[in-house]
């Protein structure tokens, strides 16, 4: 355990109605309580939530409550004090300088969490989670973080590392009795136990595609033709007037990147320069851009106009940019205009992109208008059941951290 006390503001910079100082130590109690004027600290049950002054010699700094928590049982597994003042900046301040003066020290970034882990607390891949749930942005990433700050996977590993050190010990046995015709490891069981082994790591590491995804989003690609109406399906999924829109085709000429968040995930829609060959420099750039975002993104949304696409086209320009791990959605935009689409034109351009790609190529094709806001919400919908099919079971554990999925790998 550390013998130095450490303090630091635990809210946010900034005004506000409340504002917390944390202190963790040995020496805790007895460093807030030469500052406080109320009960004896030193002498009080854990747990409990005292009302005083903090005062810095005879100088009244601020009416206070303090908080007491005894080791054990705290965050640091250190003796913890909490000071809960009003909010303003300077006032946290003069509390700290007021701390400083009797045995604390500023605390290092992270020094709290790096106390629990050194003090056995939490283990590493908790300690992670805490970054990752206060860095959390949305419902799914909040859940992920909360479940591996619970130690879901320090559980998981925990029992994959316990069945195979217990067949160690029997095959070390063995070892041991290597002269005598006996035999403590059974071989088809130990076949059973690596089987199970890998199913279980295999599972883990699947599932950092669906934790990468919900801890950072998912980046999604509107191309198309010049004039498709790529900047129009951003309004029209954002409810704003966020992208320039025109009839003059080659109007977007940079990439635009909005995030919005559907069913607790966060999704980062990229409208993209229209894609064509330009001999203007600028809108040239802008389709280089284009072609970047969406070697990057999860979900390619590709709209086309049947009156000025025919499925060639259409099939050619997937064909430039598939790979298996994207995931495509062909949008037939303009259907308001254009009454006569049927799901036959649909199912052309589907057998077709089997026949040209690969024959479990799976895809899904809509008909919108991102200008009357026609299948929008089926669009968003969409998405979301994309998300859920890389979710995997409802208890599963998720893997959200690249260590934590390299370590896996290499396992």
């Amino acid at each position: 355990m550390n013998q130095d006390t450490i303090c630091a503001l635990a809210t946010a910079d900034g005004v506000g109605a409340i504002g917390i100082i944390r202190v963790s130590g040995q020496d805790a109690l007895a460093v807030v309580n030469r500052i406080f004027e109320g009960k004896n600290l030193e002498k009080v049950p854990t747990h409990t939530v005292h009302y005083g002054f903090v005062k810095d010699g005879e100088e009244v700094i601020d009416e206070v409550m303090v908080s007491v928590f005894h080791a054990p049982r705290t965050f640091t597994a250190e003796n913890s004090v909490e000071i809960s003042f009003h909010g303003s900046p300077h006032i946290a301040k003069k509390i700290l300088e007021a701390l400083l003066k009797n045995g604390a020290r500023t605390a290092k970034a992270g020094e709290f969490t790096m106390r629990a882990f050194m003090n056995g607390r939490i283990d590493l891949s908790q300690a992670e989670s805490i970054a990752d749930l206060i860095a959390s942005e949305n419902e799914a990433s909040r859940k992920a973080a909360l479940e591996q700050l619970k130690g879901g996977i320090s559980k998981e590993i925990a029992v994959l590392r316990g069945d195979l050190l217990n067949f160690t010990s029997l095959i070390e046995l063995e070892l041991d009795f290597a002269e005598e015709d006996v035999e403590f490891a059974d071989r088809s069981a130990l076949m059973g136990l690596i089987a199970n082994l890998k199913t279980k790591l295999g599972s883990l590491i699947d599932s950092f595609q669906y934790g990468n995804a919900v801890k950072n989003g998912i980046n999604v690609a509107i191309i198309g033709k010049p004039n498709a109406g790529k900047s129009t399906l951003l309004n029209a999924l954002l409810k704003e007037e966020r992208a320039i829109v025109s009839d003059i085709a080659g109007t977007t000429r940079d990439t635009i990147e909005e995030v919005l968040h559907i069913k607790g995930t966060a999704f980062r829609f990229i409208d993209t320069a229209g894609i064509r060959e330009t001999s203007d420099t600028i809108e040239e750039i802008g389709v280089k851009k284009a072609k970047e975002k969406i070697a990057s993104a999860k979900v390619l949304l590709y709209l086309y106009d049947e009156q000025d696409s025919s499925a060639e086209e259409i099939i050619s320009f997937i064909k430039e940019f598939y790979r298996p791990d994207l995931k495509v959605m062909l949008l037939h935009n303009k259907i308001d205009q254009n009454k006569g689409v049927s799901a036959e034109s649909f199912s052309e351009i589907d057998q077709a992109l089997k026949r040209e790609l690969v024959p479990d190529y799976t895809d899904t094709i809509l008909g919108i208008s991102a200008r009357e806001n026609i299948n929008i919400e089926l669009l968003k919908a969409e998405l979301s059941s994309f998300v859920e099919t890389m979710k995997g079971s409802e208890n599963a554990v998720v893997i959200t951290n690249q260590r934590h999925y390299e370590a896996l790998r290499k396992s």
